[in-house]
């Protein structure tokens, strides 16, 4: 008897978090990978970053970054444009409407998900 109660009480604790986690299919994996999430934080705060300026800021190497980045390309959330300045290729990203709104959801369910904790 003892054994259900603890597992009842266990549960009714967990249900605040899992609330706060929702429906699962509303997280969004592709902006929780770490760097991502980088990408598309670094973008909010500026109105476009070079190629180099974001490996820089993320301490990351180019295949890393272009791959990362293309993802987010295809998913639309960030916006590519490729030139050339001189003879140097140059890749500059900015953050799409699509992708502030996905930041914002993403932002959003973290933060329910660590109030529920906190409120535990």
């Amino acid at each position: 008897m003892a054994g259900k109660l603890n597992a009842v009480r266990r549960e009714r604790e967990r249900r605040p978090v899992l609330e706060a986690l929702g429906d699962a299919s509303k997280f969004d994996r592709l902006v929780h990978e770490r760097l991502r999430l980088g990408i598309l934080s670094a973008l909010a705060v500026n109105e476009s970053l070079t190629f180099n300026e974001v490996k820089k800021l993320l301490d990351t190497s180019d295949g890393n970054l272009s791959v990362h980045a293309r993802k987010l390309e295809e998913a639309g959330y960030v916006a590519c444009t490729k030139s050339f300045e001189g003879r140097m290729p140059r890749t500059d990203y900015r953050l799409t409407a699509a992708g502030r709104r996905a930041l914002d959801r993403y932002l959003d369910h973290m933060e329910a998900l660590i109030q529920a904790m906190r409120d535990k």
